[in-house]
């Protein structure tokens, strides 16, 4: 046998875990037989999913992973993923936090044969899915599948309570610890453009939303924003048999990325939340400023379609609903359209979101503690969440909300305190263990204090 045959399969997994002692299952935080859960996590996507893993490895058990959707079929890699690749490169580490039984490459090989890998340039979305899935049913996290937190209550240092819903009731949980672990998302949700505010709900969608392609096959599709996202709803469109589809961006050229683009210092990204916050706040503005950049195979794909338009220095003036279509005014003309997709990125208010509306006025966002110099100014950052060394809230005003140490993270949300796009696959192998080692410091501490 090879070394590449001992770390393959799903015996391999089994025995590297019992190797780690993993299937033991203690938990070494001495339970509270008035709070149901140490942990729990909000999302059971490869976040929710691979958090769990480690606490669980750090010997914190007692873990609740909730999901508002029906299922895996749900998740976002299977529904709203609509690149037909991933674009993190293959070898980047991921949930797996250093296993390597538990890598995508030993799935794949397992999967498609010995070798099979090493062929692939990049992973097709629906194998990353189904690896997701597989990964899950290995490290035996459970998710509970449609439950909605509707509302977040502190209680106490220590103890949250979660109001909950289904679809046929609604219950109260106590948890000592709370994980955001919810995608792009984040704290907040899409961002749409004031320029959107006058239009009725069924003429544009957000990429972040369900978009039913199938029904705008023969219609003329407007999509505002030149990001990846953008361009891949505009792609789908063009696939499902739109008439005619118009990106617009407000810039003079495409921001596309290098097909073989240099890799990221890992390091330096893994200590960007200890630089000082003048220096965080630059580095996340001028990413901002210079725009979000676009794959190239994103571009070409909807590129070969000859009903495909793109406008540049073309900012939206106005969009209006006339005689039942979209009356666009930008900076280039006058043109009117069937439907409006917006891939205008996403905002990190927790004051938007529904469960945090409770909690919001005492969180600490970017504006309450860094002024930064005229010109560098952005509303979108200042109303992204201050967060501690753990990925922890803070306190708008220091004394009055200790208990937001409970609540972590691990999202989108955390970007302009810790450099990236926390959450997506690079942010994992570094940032998921240091999550789980500041959850599990807080417990014990705690423990022993009341020792």
């Amino acid at each position: 046998m090879t070394v590449n045959e001992i770390y393959r399969g799903d015996d391999a997994v089994r025995e590297s875990l019992r190797l780690l002692d993993y299937y033991d299952g203690r938990n070494f935080i001495a339970p509270d037989g008035e709070i149901e859960h140490d942990v729990t996590v909000i999302g059971g996507g490869q976040s929710g999913v691979a958090i769990a893993h480690a606490l669980r490895r750090a010997g914190v058990t007692n873990v609740s992973v909730l999901d508002a959707s029906s299922g895996e079929s749900d998740l976002a890699w299977r529904s709203l993923a609509r690149m037909r690749t991933l674009r993190t490169p293959k070898t980047v580490s991921g949930p797996e936090l250093g296993n390597p039984t538990l890598t995508p490459e030993a799935w794949y090989d397992s999967v498609y044969g010995r070798g099979s890998f090493e062929s692939v340039d990049r992973i097709a979305t629906r194998d990353w899915a189904d690896y997701l899935t597989w990964f899950r049913e290995q490290v035996g996290v459970e998710v509970r599948w449609g439950v909605r937190v509707s509302s977040v209550e502190p209680i106490a240092t220590g103890r949250i309570r979660l109001h909950l819903a289904t679809a046929d009731r609604t219950w109260t949980e106590d948890t000592r610890k709370l994980v955001l672990a919810t995608g792009v998302s984040g704290t907040g949700g899409p961002h749409l453009p004031r320029v959107l505010s006058e239009l009725p709900e069924h003429r544009y969608a957000h990429t972040a939303d369900d978009i039913d392609f199938d029904a705008l096959q023969g219609k003329t599709v407007a999509v505002l924003g030149a990001a990846a996202s953008a361009f891949d709803a505009a792609a789908t469109a063009l696939e499902a048999g739109a008439e005619e589809v118009h990106v617009y961006t407000r810039r003079a050229t495409l921001v596309v990325a290098p097909i073989d683009p240099p890799r990221p210092n890992s390091l330096v990204q893994e200590v960007f939340h200890l630089l000082p916050d003048a220096q965080r706040w630059r580095q996340r503005w001028d990413a901002a400023a210079n725009g979000a950049n676009v794959p190239s195979d994103s571009v070409d794909r909807a590129a070969v379609f000859r009903n495909y338009r793109l406008h540049l220095s073309a900012e939206w003036k106005s969009a209006v609903e006339r005689d039942g279509r979209v009356l666009v005014e930008a900076a280039d003309g006058t043109r009117s359209f069937d439907f409006v997709i917006a891939g205008t990125g996403y905002q990190q208010d927790p004051a938007t979101r529904p469960e945090l509306a409770t909690i919001a006025p005492f969180v600490a966002r970017w504006s309450d503690v860094y002024t930064p110099p005229t010109g560098f100014e952005s509303e979108l950052l200042g109303a992204t969440p201050y967060l501690g060394s753990g990925y922890e809230l803070t306190e708008r005003t220091p004394g009055t909300a200790a208990w937001l140490a409970d609540i972590h993270v691990f999202s989108i949300g955390a970007t302009v305190s810790f450099g990236r796009p926390v959450g997506d696959i690079p942010s994992l192998r570094a940032g998921i263990p240091r999550l789980a080692d500041a959850i599990a410091r807080d417990l014990v501490l705690a423990d022993l204090g009341r020792a």
